[in-house]
């Protein structure tokens, strides 16, 4: 244990001397609001230090692999158009933001007027959208007991920027697509995104998180979202993680709902050696809705974690939640939903289900759901169901002349149907569903 503490406090230091570097590089913007919380945030991760599985909310994630890892503060890297062909979707070809190593790339991206819809980096909208940015940013994800978020708060420089104005419809969907690459030492990068839906406004958004180059490519992502859906605003946003299968990828994501809105998010996760989301919902107004959706699979040694917090702080609030996911080889996946029901938030309908299947008897998942109900005119349930491919359903298939693998294969796309069923963007779901045949049959 003292080990594991000494690695902790060397990368700890590594990332603080990384930020006393980060400062001479952030000209104007160590001026601003924000830099203020920069640096309350790094002084929060100095107290805090990296998780051990002695921590509560980490007891099933290990990350002593990625305590053993050096990296560097990312730096750009020279990506074509044709490497990033691959990641994108039929009809979002001129309505999307590319980043790289987590800074923007305006050779990359294509914008499209999309009926008033403020798309942009971040680190443009910190001059050009000051009131907004100042109003939002840093003003509601929590830092103080969560140390990737602080190290995240700490790094923020560029992510995407959105802003829907009251009243209005995006015309299209739109693309955040964040690119890793690397020719030399691992790096780690810190993309925000800050993305605030005004009253009776609309938008779906997909942002995808892929890698180009050696599928042993090391490296650390460490992602957070504010998320701002107003009164009677509707937000549906699919979020897709494929990175290298050697990179660490942290996540943390915080939504305020207000009075009559509602946000439907969808999380898939394929890559990562550790990756771990730590999403958060707070509903701010009466009659709120939110659709919680994850789908995972896993192969390898891969460790892909999903810790979910939704609070019911009001009452007449729905809330929807179901995770989907396949271990295979020896991965390891780990659950954790928690559901708050406060005592004023009388009529809250709140539904949380995760089920994994087994596909190798030496994957393991770990899952906690959870729920504290302190109102008691509520409908709330939860429940976890964890096994393997029914043999009876298997022995169906193969009657009928299809192969076992593909019967397998068919079988896992069924399980999984209930998730990418309610992918509204056509494009995506085909994508998605197609890349895990593929992966399904291999």
């Amino acid at each position: 244990m003292n080990q594991e503490k000494n690695k902790n406090l060397a990368l700890c230091d590594a990332f603080i001397r990384d930020f006393q570097s980060f400062e001479t590089q952030l000209n104007g913007q160590s001026t601003t609001q924000f830099h203020k919380e920069r640096i309350k945030a790094i002084s929060t991760f100095a107290e805090l230090g990296f998780p051990t599985t002695r921590d509560e909310k980490w007891k099933y994630t290990n990350i002593s692999s990625f305590l053993k890892k050096e990296f560097s503060l990312a730096a750009s890297s020279k990506v074509d158009k044709s490497q990033i062909e691959p990641f994108l979707f039929d009809g979002m070809q001129k309505s999307r933001l590319v980043f790289v190593n987590g800074i923007f790339s305006a050779e990359l991206s294509s914008l499209d007027e999309n009926n008033g819809v403020v798309a942009k980096s971040l680190e443009a909208a910190h001059k050009e959208n000051k009131e907004v940015v100042e109003k939002y940013l840093a003003q509601h994800l929590i830092f103080s007991d969560q140390p990737f978020a602080a190290l995240n708060t700490a790094f923020a420089r560029d992510g995407a920027f959105i802003f829907v104005p009251r009243n209005t419809i995006a015309a299209q969907p739109l693309h955040l697509l964040f690119i890793s690459s690397s020719d030399s030492v691992p790096f780690h990068s810190h993309p925000r995104n800050l993305i605030v839906l005004a009253e009776s406004s609309e938008l779906q958004l997909v942002e995808s998180r892929h890698f180009v180059g050696d599928q042993e490519q090391i490296y650390f992502n460490n992602f957070a979202a504010e998320i701002i859906v107003g009164a009677n605003a509707k937000l549906d946003l699919v979020r897709i993680q494929d990175e290298s299968k050697s990179a660490f990828q942290f996540s943390s994501l915080q939504a305020k709902v207000d009075r009559d809105a509602h946000f439907s998010f969808t999380g898939v996760d394929l890559g990562g050696s550790i990756s771990r989301n730590d999403t958060n919902i707070e509903f701010t107004g009466e009659n709120a809705g939110a659709q919680l959706l994850g789908f995972y699979y896993a192969n390898g040694t891969q460790l892909l974690d999903n810790h979910t917090f939704i609070d019911h702080a009001v009452p007449h609030c729905n809330s929807d939640e179901l995770f989907k996911g396949f271990m295979d080889d020896q991965s390891h996946g780990v659950f954790n939903g928690a559901v708050l029901v406060r005592p004023d938030a009388q009529k809250t309908n709140a539904f949380q289900q995760n089920q994994a299947i087994l596909i190798s008897k030496d994957a393991t998942v770990d899952a906690k759901p959870e729920l504290e109900i302190f109102a008691d005119d509520v409908l709330c349930s939860h429940g976890a169901t964890i096994g393997e491919i029914q043999e009876e359903h298997l022995f169906y298939l193969r009657s009928r002349g299809i192969g076992e693998e593909m019967a397998r294969a068919m079988l896992h796309i069924a399980f999984a149907n209930d998730i990418f069923e309610r992918i509204k963007i056509e494009s995506v779901r085909e994508k998605l569903e197609d890349e895990i045949i593929k992966r399904f049959s291999e």
